[in-house]
């Protein structure tokens, strides 16, 4: 096999194979780059068509990859001596975040070295960063972090942003959110027509605050063009339901709401090993039910749809938990393994793209009534 540095961020390997390159910032995790490295050979074991940029301490990375044979020579280590650490300020990193390993991770993207940008790190200095180095879309004001949350819905996920990109979103941002979403669930889960609801705190048109109802009459106004199906008001109770496929709201809303989710899992998941392990009756009837039960903790478990999506920006980058394992690091560069493969990155440029013509037509033609109407 050739050595990496002849491939680009999509090539094609002796085999005819198309080969997708992931950018990984091994730092900054709270587990360390041990658990990072772990999770991207786990990665490698399953998907032989991709290869990594690692991001790193040069030494460091260089014993822990030796390791992994499932890694050899399908791992670039590129070396950066700076870590952009949970407690760092994003103004602070804007300023000296060049040399760390989350600023590298993003400059193979934005030097179309990879197709996509893996991190544990800070998150609000991972979307910092992002929009340093790699710029939002043009027509985006906000960028969005959209993340899949299992659901009763034939396709297992439903798509909501933000979770915590920005706390503020006016009506505009909402439908662009509404927009982004709608690519994602129709790249990212193969849905041709997706269902975006807009989460308030009731399904009555008269509940919420200003900026939600505006929000509403925009999304109602670009569903037909923009080819998504707009349910309209809904509650926290649908986001794991089949109401609808994307839901929408502000970041302040939707990391509560994310953190709320994970928590319950978490305790559910806990009291179940309590319930089974509490007495020689029931780690009997544990084992009638073993692997129904191993189903069910998987399918609940936060680790194996780890990964937020960064959306509006000119390339694709995947935030994972902060204290991933090398189960969390590996869902979160399937994600982006999958997105690559989809051409995501691309689709949704032109999607946005598209909303910003719409838009700008909308608004001359508004101008032109206003003109036409003050001249009778």
């Amino acid at each position: 096999m050739t050595s990496l540095k002849d491939h680009s961020a999509t090539t094609l390997d002796e085999t005819g194979s198309e080969r997708i390159v992931i950018s990984v910032d091994a730092m900054g995790g709270d587990r360390g780059p041990a658990a990072v490295v772990a999770g991207i050979a786990h990665s490698a074991k399953k998907n032989p068509t991709l290869d990594f940029i690692l991001h790193g301490p040069e030494d460091e990375l260089k014993k822990l990859v030796k390791k992994r044979r499932s890694l050899d020579g399908r791992c670039q280590i590129r070396d950066a001596e700076g870590v952009v650490k949970m407690t760092d300020k994003p103004s602070q990193v804007m300023r000296n975040g060049k040399g760390t390993s989350m600023w590298s991770a993003l400059e193979s993207v934005k030097q179309k070295e990879a197709t996509v940008a893996v991190s544990c790190g800070n998150t609000g200095a991972l979307m910092a960063l992002s929009m340093i180095r790699l710029r939002k879309l043009p027509g985006i004001n906000r960028p969005a972090i959209a993340i899949l949350w299992p659901s009763s819905n034939p396709q297992g996920f439903n798509v909501m942003l933000d979770v915590g990109a920005d706390i503020r979103a006016d009506a505009q941002d909402l439908l662009q959110y509404a927009l982004m979403g709608t690519s994602y669930a129709r790249n990212g889960l193969d849905l041709e027509v997706p269902r975006v609801g807009l989460l308030n705190v009731g399904t009555e048109e008269n509940k919420g605050f200003p900026e939600l109802k505006e929000a509403y009459n925009l999304i109602a106004a670009n569903a037909d063009r923009a080819q998504f199906e707009f349910v309209g008001y809904v509650e926290g109770g649908d986001i794991p339901g089949k109401r609808c496929d994307v839901i929408v709201t502000d970041g302040f809303t939707g990391n509560i709401a994310l953190k709320t989710g994970e928590g319950t899992a978490k305790l559910i998941g806990d009291q179940l090993r309590k319930t089974f392990t509490h007495s020689f009756l029931s780690r009997l009837a544990a084992m009638f039910v073993v692997s129904p039960m191993r189903r069910f903790q998987k399918r609940i478990d936060p680790r194996r749809v780890n990964g937020g999506v960064f959306l509006g920006l000119n390339g694709t980058v995947v935030k994972s938990h902060g204290s991933a394992d090398a189960t969390g690091v590996s869902a979160a560069v399937k994600l982006a393994f999958e997105l690559a493969q989809a051409g995501f990155g691309e689709r949704l440029a032109a999607r946005v793209a598209s909303a910003a013509e719409l838009a700008q037509n909308d608004a001359a033609a508004d101008g032109r009534d206003a003109q036409d109407k003050s001249k009778t």
